[in-house]
């Protein structure tokens, strides 16, 4: 682990004038550079003091401190992980930090993102970046460290809990998604799209998302076991039977379009129930669940009269992240299907302002 603090480079007047942003590495593509003399494949090598390096202009607009919290790529995050980044984010806005930048490999941002923001109880924004591109191929890195910078920095990102920032895009963590394998523009927000874009250094919000209490953490060192099942044609319900067997703690079932499965399907999930909360989501990752639409076995209507809770806007991924969360919490089945019910809306109780 490394501490840099990059206040040196301006003089004591400047300092005063600069908002203090906090950034630290867990790695990803954003650090990886070619892993032998023999070989082009890349590993994660980089520490923040690298990755800030990169971007000089960052010393113009903010009294940096950073830090480098691990160098693994975003795979191999786990819950662990991800807590301890938001532990060391909490002590620097703790210790006057009026913005935090975490940056991380894009395989799992749009997951880990959504477990920051449901425990992000405070104002100062959070943002999660990366790259899609190494060093050696011409990275995107230093353009997305830079335009994170600009958002943490932003006034308007106050209040919004944890925000997403990659090619000049403001994401909120419950809507992005990863929608394309490479390429710099393989984020999206499917339906509402960005909350905002970089125009010129400016950050520049078109709408304001709902927002939500934070959610207890627990204080336990294991993580729930929470299941991610997605239908398919001709699905017997061999695999959500086994996962039954297996004793997970929840299950997140990705049904076809508004929550659609077949009846050997619709038949499993009413032995389901009875061991574990099981989660309905859309395997389309964009839409809502429906809940009276269809009347047919193993429709939305059938299987949500059969015990499942409807997921609603979340899609699988971020459904089975606030499900492993509540349940880490201890939290009922009744507080489940409450939490999904206000969290799987658009509408909230709390204003942007409020978060």
């Amino acid at each position: 682990m490394s501490i840099t603090s990059l206040t040196g480079v301006f003089n004591e007047g400047d300092c005063m004038t600069k908002p203090r942003i906090s950034v630290a590495s867990l790695g990803g593509t954003i650090t990886m550079v070619p892993s032998g003399k023999t070989s082009s494949a890349v590993t994660p090598k980089l520490s923040v003091d690298d990755l800030l390096l990169t971007a000089p202009a960052l010393m113009e607009l903010a009294d940096l401190s950073a830090e480098t919290l691990a160098t693994v790529p975003g795979a191999s995050l786990g819950f662990r992980d991800i807590l301890d980044a938001l532990d060391w984010a909490l002590r620097e806005v703790e210790r006057g930090a009026s913005g935090v930048v975490l940056v991380q490999g894009t395989d799992t941002i749009e997951e880990t993102a959504y477990l920051i923001d449901l425990h992000w109880g405070r104002p100062e924004p959070i943002v999660v970046t990366g790259a899609m591109k190494a060093p050696a191929a011409g990275s995107d890195g230093p353009a997305n460290l830079l335009a994170a910078v600009h958002v943490a920095m932003a006034p308007g990102s106050r209040g919004l809990g944890c925000l997403v920032v990659l090619h000049d895009e403001v994401h909120t963590a419950v809507r992005v998604r990863k929608t394309r394998a490479s390429g710099v523009g393989a984020f999206s927000s499917p339906g509402f799209g960005p909350i905002a874009y970089l125009e010129e250094g400016r950050v520049v919000f078109g709408n304001r998302p709902a927002s939500w209490p934070s959610l207890t953490r627990s204080t336990g060192s294991e993580s729930p076991r929470v299941a991610l099942l997605e239908t398919y044609l001709d699905d017997d319900a061999s695999l959500l039977d086994l996962t039954v067997q297996a004793g997970f703690d929840g299950i997140v079932l990705a049904g076809f379009g508004v929550g659609h499965v077949s009846k050997p399907v619709a038949e499993a999930l009413t032995r389901a129930v009875e061991r574990c909360p099981v989660v309905l989501a859309s395997r389309t990752g964009a839409g809502t669940t429906f809940a009276h639409t269809y009347g047919f076995v193993g429709s939305e209507s059938d299987l949500l009269s059969r015990g499942a809770i409807p997921a609603g806007w979340l899609d699988p991924r971020k459904a089975r992240i606030l499900l492993s969360s509540l349940l880490s919490a201890g939290c009922d089945l009744a507080t489940i299907r409450m939490e999904f019910s206000s969290r799987g809306a658009l509408s909230s109780p709390l204003s942007a302002s409020d978060h």
